[in-house]
């Protein structure tokens, strides 16, 4: 469920008017619902209780800070991969025992900034990480919590690009593996082992392979703690996926997530984290564009838009649909057609949807992209020297711009000119 409606007409974020922000910002922009936030952070809350536990917002999925901020006021916690996000989470408000670090790269100067800003622990992905994170927390005089990520080498059913899981991705280390890897952790200086942590995939539309992830994992709990290790914290990472198309079968609900960590884990006695992204931030958020021009091609019409490949890349990149809808409510039974959506960067690969079935728009009419919170603004660029577009957030009858569209004399004026020149 979301928050983005037809009301007399015209497509509303909340109780704003689409078009009302258009005209104050200009095309094309993202824009964000509080309510939507706030509906689906407490939906997972709601599931997990009455276990313990604490719900890390994915940042990569969304690291606007003011809607870290609106998470972070709810008591949410964040799960950060980079010195970046952490500082965006502090920035935000969100203390250091509510951030949780995760990534296969952390370098030392990032483990030396969670070290002393505060940090909930860190999720270590590999043996080297591990003897890295000890020598720096010594140099500090610190002792660092971890768990320690395992790869349990289940099939998340998901895109190859953003499964996790699986003994041949770069993550974790082989659950195989684990109890030398928890003895050497065990050995060093500087480091708490706390719990455990996996995380498989993401966009995962079924529960099986959670199932099988958090059984093994409940396993090696029990092994680890006959050896001689304390196990109080069980991070399953995030992943739980949304209906990109409304056509499409709904994927599992956060409740029926919650039940099965509930049967589980939830005898285990640990605390658990979930790090959800895309199911709290992904429609929560739409992308707003203006036709530019209709332009009919040879067998094959085309709607070009001012967005783009630079705006929005997971159709590109990963062939991903989104819901296109005219921000002018058609009529019933209204007539459409055909079209090739496509943008105006040069490149072929610059293309949202072909073939898609639209209600008819004309030349600068506003057309919306749903479910585009989740990975939308963060992995925009400035391909082409197109501007990053502007982020809005909607509270109700109220709107503010959250991330302005810099003019071209700012992006002109990051680049220098050596002496030579």
């Amino acid at each position: 469920m979301d928050h983005f409606l037809y009301k007399n007409g015209v497509l509303h974020a909340e109780d704003v008017a689409i078009p009302d922000i258009a005209a104050a910002v200009g095309t094309p922009f993202y824009v964000y619902s509080t309510a939507t936030l706030t509906r689906h952070y407490h939906l997972f809350t709601e599931a997990l209780s009455p276990l313990p536990h604490l719900v890390c917002f994915a940042i990569k999925s969304l690291s606007n800070v003011a809607v870290l901020k609106t998470l972070g006021n709810l008591g949410a916690g964040m799960d950060v991969v980079s010195a970046g996000e952490y500082l965006r989470a502090k920035a935000a408000g969100v203390p250091g025992d509510r951030i949780v670090f995760s990534g296969v790269g952390k370098t030392r100067d990032e483990m030396r900034l969670a070290l002393t800003g505060g940090i909930r622990q860190f999720n270590v992905e590999s043996e080297p990480e591990l003897r890295a994170l000890s020598e720096v927390a010594v140099s500090l005089g610190v002792t660092a919590p971890i768990t320690i990520r395992v790869n349990p080498d289940v099939d998340a059913k998901t895109h190859e690009k953003i499964a996790t899981g699986k003994k041949e991705n770069k993550f974790g280390i082989p659950i195989s593996r684990a109890s030398e890897v928890y003895a050497e952790a065990a050995r060093l200086p500087g480091l708490q082992v706390i719990g455990i942590d996996v995380h498989i995939g993401s966009q995962l539309t079924e529960l099986e392979p959670f199932e099988q992830a958090y059984l093994k994992v409940a396993d090696l709990t029990r092994r680890l703690r006959s050896e001689g290790h304390t196990i109080t914290r069980l991070d399953l990472g995030g992943g739980l996926g949304i209906p990109y198309a409304r056509s499409n079968d709904a994927p599992p609900l956060p409740t029926d997530y919650g039940a099965l960590i509930k049967r589980t884990v939830g005898d285990l006695g640990c605390e658990i984290e979930i790090e959800p992204g895309r199911l709290i931030s992904g429609n929560a958020g739409i992308l707003v564009s203006k036709v530019i021009y209709v332009k009919n091609g040879e067998g094959r019409d085309f709607l070009i838009l001012d967005a783009a490949m630079n705006d929005l890349v997971r159709p590109s990149m990963y062939g991903a649909h989104h819901d296109i809808i005219p921000v002018a409510e058609p009529p019933v039974a209204a007539p459409t057609q055909e079209f090739d959506v496509v943008g105006p960067v040069c490149e072929t690969g610059d293309t949202f949807a072909k073939g898609r079935d639209l209600p008819l728009v004309a030349e600068g009419d506003l057309v919306a992209f749903r479910s585009a919170g989740a990975y939308g603004a963060v992995m925009a660029s400035e391909y082409n020297t197109r501007p990053l577009i502007p982020e809005v957030l909607v509270h109700g009858d109220h709107f503010a711009v959250i991330r302005e569209r810099p003019t071209f004399d700012e992006i002109l004026n990051r680049d220098t000119i050596p002496p030579w020149l």
